[in-house]
C-alpha cells in the first residue's frame, strides 16, 4: 500500500518504513545549542527594541479586538436580535464595524513594522556573515566547498529571515489571544470551557509526536541543500574540465544523487509538517462540534443563552486557532534555528587577528630570513609539508624555487604572506619577524602573480586599480603600458572601461596574465611574490609577459616559481626543493658547476 501511494506521484525513490526505521536508529545531526543560537539573534533584534515596542503594542491591540469581536456579536444575539428589540442596535452595528477596522489596521501596522525589524535584522546578520568571511584564513576555506558557503549566506539566512517576519508577532499574538481568550471563556462557562479543553492534551502529543520527527529532518535538509549547491557551484566553476575529460554523465549522475537525497529529506520533512495543520483543522472541528452539542443542549434548558453559544463557538476557533498557530511555527522555528546555526557557525570562527603589540612598517626594505622553518597543512597526514627550511634572500634580488610538483615552492610564499603560520621556525623581514607585523601591513607591500590570475566582474581599469585602489586612471594606464598590456586593452570594445564578466571570460589566459601584472604594478609592492606566472602561456605571449615582469620585479625583492627552467636564469640565488626541503641553493652558475640535482633537472629540460 506504501508503495502504491508514493509511485503515482514520481516518488519511487522516496524512503520506505524500512528506511525510515533505519533513520530512526541512525545519529543525526541536530541544532545542538539553540538557547545560544536564539540569544544571538535577539541580542540583533534587541537592537530595534523602540520600534519592537510599539509592534508588541499593536500586538497587544489586535489580540484585544479579536476578543471584543465575537463578544459584541454575543451581545447583540441575545439583548436585540432574540429580543427583537432594536434600539440602539444600529449603535453596536457601528462599534463592531469600527473594531474590525481597528483589528485590520493593527494587523497591518503590526506586519509592516515587524518586517522593516526582520529585514534589518537579516540585513545585519548577512552584512556580518560577509565581513566575517572576509576575516576568516585561507586554512577556513580549504576545508569547505564555496557552494556550502553561499548556502549560508543565502539560503539559510532567507530561512531566518522569513521566519522572523511572521513567527516573532504569531507567537506572541498567540499567546496573547490564548490567554485573553481562556479568561473570558471561564468567566462565562467554565463547563463549556473545561470541554474546549479536552483537546489540548491530544494536540500536545500529536504535535510532540510529529515535532520530534520534523527538527531531524529541516537540519537533514539544510544540509542536504548546501551539499547540492555546493556541488553545482564546483560543477559550473569546473565546465570546462568536465568538457574536456567527457565528464559530462558522471557530473549528471552526482547531481542526481544529491538532488535525491534532497527530495527525500524534502519530502518527508514537508509531510510531516504539513501533517499538524491538518491535525489541527480536525482537532479544532471536534472542539467546535463538542461546544455546539453540548451548548445547544444546555441552551434548552436555559442554562446559556444563544448569544453565549455563539460566543464560545467562535471563542473556540479562536483557542485552537492560536495552538495550531504555534504548532505551525513552531516548525519555521525548528528550520530557522537551523540555519541560523549553520551561520553562527561560521561567526564564531577565529579569525585571522593580530595582536595590538603588532608593529607597522611604513616601508620595508625586503630583506627576507627563513630560520629553520617547518610546516604542515591541516588536512595532510604527513608529518610536515616542508621541512627545516632555512635561506637568506637580500632586499632587491631575485630568488627562483624549482622542484618538482609538491616540493613546497607554493607554500613557501604562502608562509611569507602568512596565509598559513608556521608550525616551527621564524620568518623575518628587514630583521623582523612576520608574526610581529599586523598582516594587512604585511601584505600590503607585496603583491601577487599567480599561475591562474583571477578577474572580476567589473571594468578593465577597476581590475587592474584593484591592486591600489586610490590609484589614478593615469597610474592605472601607465602600470598597463608596463605590463605590455595597453595595446590589447585598447582593441577592446570599449578600452579600459569594457565590462568583463566573471573571471574574464571574454579575453585570454595570456592577456588576462598581462592584467594581473598591471595590478601588481599599480600596487607598488616591496616584494613580489610569482606563482607559475607563465606556466600556461603560448611563446610569443610569453616573451611580453617576461618582459612585464623585468619591470616589474626591478628593484624588488621577488619570489619566482618556475617549472621551465629557462624563466629563472636571471635569478640571483636558486632554492632547489625537494619532498619539502631545500637541497640545493645558489647562483644558477654554481649549481651547474656543482653538478647536483638542479643541474640534472636543466639536463632532462634540455634533452
Amino acid at each position: 500500500m506504501f508503495k502504491a501511494i508514493r509511485e503515482p506521484f514520481g516518488y519511487k525513490n522516496i524512503l520506505t518504513k524500512e528506511d525510515i526505521q533505519k533513520k530512526r536508529s541512525k545519529k543525526v545531526d541536530r541544532a545542538t545549542n539553540w538557547g545560544s543560537t536564539l540569544g544571538h539573534i535577539w541580542r540583533i533584534v534587541d537592537e530595534q527594541r523602540a520600534l519592537l515596542i510599539v509592534v508588541l503594542l499593536m500586538v497587544v491591540a489586535s489580540s484585544i479586538f479579536s476578543l471584543l469581536g465575537p463578544y459584541l456579536i454575543g451581545k447583540i444575539i441575545d439583548n436585540h436580535i432574540m429580543k427583537t428589540q432594536f434600539a440602539g442596535l444600529s449603535k453596536l452595528i457601528f462599534g463592531l464595524i469600527a473594531i474590525y477596522i481597528g483589528l485590520s489596521l493593527s494587523l497591518f501596522l503590526q506586519n509592516y513594522w515587524m518586517i522593516g525589524i526582520a529585514q534589518q535584522t537579516i540585513y545585519r546578520m548577512r552584512t556580518g556573515l560577509f565581513t566575517k568571511l572576509q576575516k576568516l584564513p585561507i586554512s577556513f576555506f580549504d576545508k569547505r566547498q564555496h557552494g556550502e558557503l553561499m548556502s549560508r549566506m543565502t539560503n539559510d539566512i532567507e530561512n531566518v529571515s522569513s521566519t522572523l517576519n511572521s513567527t516573532f508577532i504569531q507567537v506572541f499574538s498567540s499567546v496573547l489571544t490564548l490567554v485573553g481568550t481562556l479568561v473570558v471563556m471561564l468567566s462565562m462557562s467554565p463547563l463549556l470551557t473545561l470541554l474546549t479543553m479536552i483537546i489540548i492534551p491530544i494536540m500536545f502529543v500529536a504535535t510532540r509526536w510529529i515535532t520530534r520527527r520534523t527538527g531531524k529532518l529541516f537540519k537533514e535538509q539544510q544540509q542536504a541543500l548546501g551539499a547540492l549547491n555546493g556541488m553545482i557551484e564546483e560543477s559550473i566553476s569546473g565546465q570546462r574540465i568536465v568538457k574536456a575529460f567527457s565528464q559530462e554523465q558522471r557530473m549528471i549522475e552526482e547531481f542526481a544523487e544529491k538532488s535525491s537525497k534532497l527530495r527525500n529529506v524534502g519530502f518527508w520533512s514537508n509531510v510531516y509538517s504539513g501533517g499538524i495543520p491538518k491535525v489541527m483543522n480536525l482537532l479544532n472541528n471536534a472542539s467546535f462540534a463538542i461546544v455546539a452539542g453540548v451548548g445547544g443542549l444546555l441552551a434548552l434548558k436555559g442554562q446559556v443563552t444563544i448569544g453565549t453559544i455563539v460566543i464560545f463557538s467562535e471563542y473556540a476557533r479562536q483557542f485552537t486557532r492560536p495552538l495550531n498557530d504555534l504548532a505551525n511555527q513552531f516548525n519555521n522555528v525548528l528550520s530557522a534555528i537551523a540555519g541560523a546555526e549553520r551561520v553562527f557557525g561560521i561567526m564564531n570562527e577565529e579569525e585571522e587577528k593580530d595582536l595590538a603589540s603588532n608593529k607597522v612598517i611604513q616601508q620595508l626594505q625586503g630583506d627576507v630570513k627563513f630560520n629553520d622553518v617547518s610546516f604542515k597543512y591541516e588536512q595532510t597526514d604527513e608529518a610536515h609539508t616542508i621541512k627545516n627550511v632555512s635561506f637568506h634572500v637580500e632586499a632587491g634580488q631575485t630568488a627562483a624555487l624549482v622542484g618538482a610538483t609538491g616540493a613546497g615552492k607554493t607554500t613557501i610564499l604562502q608562509l611569507l604572506a602568512r596565509f598559513y603560520e608556521v608550525n616551527k621556525g621564524e620568518i623575518t623581514i628587514d630583521g623582523t619577524p612576520i608574526q610581529e607585523m599586523s598582516r594587512q601591513n604585511l601584505r600590503s607591500q607585496m603583491a601577487f602573480v599567480l599561475q591562474d590570475p583571477f578577474l572580476f566582474e567589473e571594468t578593465v581599469r577597476e581590475n587592474i586599480r584593484y591592486g591600489q585602489l586610490n590609484a589614478t586612471d593615469e597610474e592605472v594606464e601607465e602600470a598597463a603600458r608596463k605590463a605590455n598590456a595597453h595595446d590589447f586593452i585598447m582593441k577592446l570594445q570599449n578600452g579600459y572601461d569594457t565590462f568583463l564578466s566573471a573571471d574574464g571570460a571574454e579575453i585570454s589566459q595570456g592577456q588576462k596574465q598581462l592584467l594581473s601584472i598591471a595590478r601588481a604594478l599599480v600596487a607598488d609592492p616591496v616584494i613580489l611574490l610569482l606563482d607559475e606566472a607563465t606556466s600556461s602561456i603560448d611563446t610569443v605571449t610569453e616573451l611580453k609577459i617576461q618582459e612585464a615582469l623585468e619591470r616589474l620585479m626591478k628593484g624588488r625583492t621577488s619570489f619566482v616559481i618556475a617549472h621551465r627552467l629557462n624563466t629563472v636564469r636571471q635569478a640571483d640565488i636558486v632554492f632547489v626543493m625537494q619532498q619539502g626541503e631545500l637541497v640545493e641553493a645558489g647562483s644558477q652558475q654554481e649549481l651547474i658547476e656543482k653538478q647536483g640535482i638542479y643541474y640534472k633537472m636543466l639536463e632532462e629540460s634540455n634533452a
